[in-house]
């Protein structure tokens, strides 16, 4: 058996925003009895409260549950309570190009006209989230919006070369994440490895973007085996037949 499984969120563990549901909280409970688990997303931590976090039974084990934010580039671990171990944060001259190349994107394209639910830019210090239909947009509105990828990708397209010294990835279902160049879930799940005496081959990840262009995409370049997944649902057979043969 592997000595860590890794888990991203949105589109994995559960739908876009949306809080992990009980089946599969319980399931992650039984999971962590038997082997380390990590949890990886572009989203920030607040967003990790309040679809992770607040949904565990409180009997879970959580010192074997390692949770990394906005792409692994911070890393909270439970000490009696959740405690942020590590951040790379953008600098603010970092933070102010990404955030001009992202309302280019957003004026030279459609987005212009879209129906926006909040704000589409998110500042979360060690990453800036273009959310094309706004941070509150409705779960049925984001899985129509862009069922192929192909307007994500054309906005990725668009701003990979005005943002050199960055990665641009395709995020969740409306969103595209950007980082430093190099910090991505691989380096994220690959410190955390680190720290813990794992070698590449101890871990595996189960994801839904490790399509070329997308976040979980680095993961498995890295040479970590990778599951591909769907949706909960699947992720949830995923997470059924490791305890079978745990």
């Amino acid at each position: 058996m592997k000595r860590l499984i890794a888990f991203d969120l949105d589109g994995t563990l559960a739908a876009s925003k949306q809080p992990i549901d009980p089946a599969t909280s319980g399931l992650l409970a039984r999971l962590v009895q038997h082997v380390p688990v990590a949890i990886i997303s572009g989203g920030d931590w607040p967003q990790f409260m309040v679809q992770v976090v607040d949904r565990l039974p409180p009997a879970i084990n959580f010192s074997r549950l390692s949770l990394l934010p906005t792409s692994g580039a911070k890393r909270y671990r439970f000490e009696g309570q959740w405690r942020c171990v590590h951040a790379d944060l953008l600098h603010a001259d970092e933070r102010a190009r990404i955030i001009a190349a992202l309302q280019t994107a957003v004026a030279t394209t459609d987005l212009a006209q879209a129906q926006c639910w909040g704000d589409r830019i998110e500042d979360r210090g060690s990453q800036i989230t273009l959310s094309a239909l706004g941070q509150q947009a409705p779960p049925a509105a984001k899985l129509a919006w862009d069922p192929d990828r192909t307007r994500r990708e054309a906005l990725r397209a668009l701003l990979v070369p005005i943002l050199p010294g960055f990665a641009v990835r395709i995020g969740g279902s409306t969103s595209i994440d950007v980082t430093r160049a190099g910090v991505d879930k691989a380096w994220g799940l690959l410190g955390l490895a680190r720290l813990q005496g794992l070698a590449t081959s101890d871990i595996a990840y189960v994801g839904d973007a490790l399509y070329p262009g997308g976040n979980d995409r680095a993961v498995a370049d890295a040479g970590i085996d990778c599951i591909a997944v769907r949706d909960e649902v699947d992720t949830r057979l995923v997470i059924t037949t490791i305890l079978l043969c745990a």
